[in-house]
């Protein structure tokens, strides 16, 4: 099938343009990309007023499938995707049973095929079973069709252990994910430690617990010569050991999520548990930091930490309730209200954090709109206002932080392997 993409604004940072293009794509490629393209096509599209930028790759995603399926499954969790304009995701290992083994792999693949209507990339543990004792196989996983490893949902606190962990990515040149954070900091703690902790009589977590953390990570990965990749950057001192580490020349990359970046813990007075994360909300101050750490390139992505939970495990005692939150269909909306519209990032500088980095961090050959890349694409308005509804969310599980909140920027379509695989309200 031939689509021909007519007067898009193209925003292509690995190719250097920012510019008014139209594009044609045949069967799953893109065949041509020029000022004016005037070929028969099955499908045109006036993208006019538009912008066409590769397909988002979001590096941080919990499916919940295998194991808990209520929750999200990888059918619905890849629908809510292509809905965000995200074409690819790394799946998170902490399913049940953990992505831990090549076996567990295979299964993990088998359902991929059968059920996913986006790519998904996996990431398995470091550890067996996530428990922080052994490691995993990381050559097998790699052999498996493993792109990256991870605890993520809890840190490896044995330090000889996460240092083989490192030799052992290392060598397999793999990427080592780190969810950088020491439990006997942050212990039962629910939101950030601070004045709004003491306000409404909850368990604060210390931002130590994840800073210092990041800097005994890093300094691991050097130990090790491996790159470390540091997942959802919450506050303002880890922004400044990533910008100290790589300024020394350490191999780093980092990612933060939407919700550190345009909530604060002053929301918190409700005792909104869809507000409730790990790591938490932070402060005003945390939030300029992380917004100036992406401004200057010290954060290198932005990833969603998509989290579904049901609404029996969210909807009860803050205490009690689970923490994380869902981010897929938001995400880029989230980040052009906060980012762009305000004039923190350019349109190509979001893409770079949304697409470009992440496939580079991941080493995927995805993130361009160059003449015989695959056609992954979106085409989005930049400032179409919308509001957050439950009731309209694709996604399995409803705890999104953003519920009810107006938001500027709406997929138009998303194109998988050159199909239309979403088409918003055109």
């Amino acid at each position: 099938m031939r689509i021909l993409i007519k007067n898009g604004h193209l925003i292509d940072p690995i190719n250097k343009i920012d510019a008014i293009m139209d594009i044609l794509i045949e069967n799953s490629k893109i065949s041509q990309v020029a000022k004016e393209i005037n070929s028969k096509a099955d499908k045109v599209i006036d993208a006019k007023g538009k912008f066409v930028a590769p397909g988002l790759i979001d590096m941080h995603v919990h499916l919940r499938e295998p194991g808990r399926e209520d929750k999200e499954t990888i059918a619905t969790g890849t629908l809510a995707a292509l809905k965000g304009g995200i074409t690819t995701v790394l799946a998170m290992p902490n399913t049940s049973p953990a992505i831990d083994s090549s076996e567990n792999v295979r299964m993990v693949e088998n359902i991929i095929k059968k059920t996913a209507n986006a790519n998904v990339l996996i990431c398995a543990a470091i550890t067996k079973g996530r428990l922080g004792e052994e490691l995993t196989d990381a050559a097998k996983l790699k052999k498996a069709g493993v792109v990256a490893l991870t605890d993520d949902g809890s840190s490896v606190a044995d330090e000889k252990l996460l240092l083989g962990a490192f030799k052992q990515a290392k060598k397999e040149k793999m990427l080592l994910i780190c969810h950088s954070e020491d439990k006997k900091i942050s212990g039962n703690g629910v939101i950030n430690l601070g004045a709004v902790s003491t306000r409404l009589g909850l368990r604060g977590i210390p931002r130590e617990s994840e800073h210092a953390t990041v800097k005994r990570d890093i300094e691991l990965a050097r130990q090790a010569k491996s790159a470390v990749h540091i997942a959802h950057v919450s506050c303002a001192e880890s922004v400044k050991i990533i910008a100290e580490a790589k300024k020394k020349g350490a191999a780093v990359t980092a990612e933060t999520a939407p919700h550190y970046f345009s909530l604060h813990e002053e929301g918190l007075f409700d005792y909104d548990t869809n507000l409730k994360m790990n790591p938490p909300l932070r402060t005003e101050s945390d939030i300029a930091a992380i917004k100036e750490g992406l401004k200057k390139g010290i954060i290198d992505a932005i990833a969603s930490d998509h989290a579904p939970h049901t609404e029996n495990e969210k909807d009860i005692e803050f205490d009690r309730a689970e923490f994380g939150v869902i981010g897929l269909e938001t995400e880029l909306a989230v980040s052009i209200t906060e980012l762009v519209q305000t004039g923190i990032l350019s349109w190509a500088q979001l893409i770079e954090k949304l697409s470009v980095n992440p496939a580079r961090i991941l080493g995927v050959d995805r993130g361009n709109l160059k003449a015989g890349s695959t056609a992954d694409l979106i085409i989005f308005s930049g400032d179409q206002e919308w509001v957050v509804k439950k009731e309209e969310l694709i996604s399995k599980s409803k705890n999104s932080p953003f519920l009810n909140r107006k938001l500027e920027g709406v997929i138009e379509y998303t194109l998988l392997g050159g199909k239309i695989v979403y088409e918003g309200n055109v």
